[in-house]
């Protein structure tokens, strides 16, 4: 496993590299906050050991960009200190370190925290898998190429920016922000339990069809709601169920399969009905063209507090560019006509 190495004393990075490598880690070394973070930026890197005290970019700020920045996968952070108080500590976890080691440091502890270190990055299996069932999803509905991916995006845009509002300041901490990013491909998991005749057909639904494809979302959270069961107290699957449960209840009340109101709505399930709804607005179907930005911006505006909550719908525009360029780094869509045809 890669691991990067960030100091900017050139002796102590030489006895870390060197007690890395003997190890059996393949090291990359930098001498600063801000190389190490256009090399996590670069490379699929996801175990970072770095010094705290640092010039420029601190290892403490090190942890705060890593953590709200946009990597692929976690990247575990082991903060070399010189500070041992509980205050540091606390400190350090605040900003997003995983766990700590004191100048100065014995070999044997350093590579006993790297290989916690790995076993904790081994966890994000759980990321593939969860992708991996949004796909499965996915992929009998020819019509939404890609579709999970761009939700996922949409929604981690909007709740990092939800996350500076003061009202949610104190709920939207880094892990939910995460968990509402990673568990946002699922919301559409329950259309594996829809006929293919409902799923694929070309034209409008009849009012029957539309009932049994409403369904989808109580699929989804029962299924998501059976793994609870046997595994309880897992904030991720809770956070899932929520989404594929409520990505289709409205604002004002009007949505399904509950019809719950404004707050009633848990927030992961708002932000992905926005991030949901900007997708098939823009996303070319057999039965209408994509429209652009603009058009689905006013659609979006005119279904504030009605379809959307207004603080996502807020988070939405100020985050317009941030939606634009995420959707043209997918790239050209597959015709779903073609398909389908």
């Amino acid at each position: 496993m890669q691991i990067l190495i960030v100091d900017d004393d050139v002796i102590s990075l030489s006895l870390i590299e060197n007690a890395l490598a003997s190890a059996g880690y393949d090291v990359i070394t930098a001498t600063n906050g801000r190389e190490a973070l256009d090399l996590l930026h670069d490379r699929p890197i996801r175990l970072v050991v770095a010094d705290w005290d640092m010039p420029e970019v601190s290892g403490l700020e090190l942890c705060r960009q890593v953590r709200k920045g946009d990597l692929s996968g976690y990247v575990y952070i082991i903060l070399v200190t010189s500070y041992d108080s509980a205050e540091r500590v606390v400190e350090g976890l605040g900003a997003g370190a995983d766990d700590f080691i004191t100048k100065p440091f014995n070999a044997a502890e350093l590579i006993a925290r790297s290989r916690v270190g790995e076993r904790v990055i081994g966890l994000e299996t759980r990321d593939c898998v969860i992708f991996a069932l949004a796909k499965l999803a996915e992929n009998r509905d020819l019509e939404t190429g890609e579709h999970v991916e761009r939700v996922q995006r949409y929604s981690l845009i909007l709740a990092r920016k939800l996350a500076e509002h003061p009202k949610y300041r104190e709920v939207m901490d880094p892990d939910y922000i995460r968990l509402v990013a990673l568990c946002s491909p699922l919301h559409d998991v329950g259309k594996v339990g829809i006929p293919d005749r409902i799923l694929t057909k070309r034209g409008d639904l009849t009012n029957p069809e539309f009932e049994l494809m409403k369904r989808h979302t109580t699929i989804g959270a029962r299924t998501l709601e059976s793994v609870m069961a046997k595994y309880q107290g897992i904030r991720f699957l809770e956070i899932a169920r929520d989404i594929a449960a409520t990505h289709h209840e409205r604002y004002d009340g009007t949505g399904y399969p509950a019809g719950l109101r404004g707050d009633a709505i848990p927030l992961c399930g708002r932000i992905v009905a926005l991030a949901d709804v900007y997708d098939a607005l823009t996303s070319k179907r057999c039965y209408k063209e994509a429209f652009n930005h603009a058009q689905a911006k006013s659609i979006i505006l005119e279904g504030s507090a009605k379809q959307f909550d207004p603080d996502v719908v807020d988070a939405f525009l100020l985050t317009e560019d941030e939606f634009v360029n995420a959707r043209d780094k997918n790239g050209a869509q597959t015709d779903p006509c073609a398909l389908t045809a």
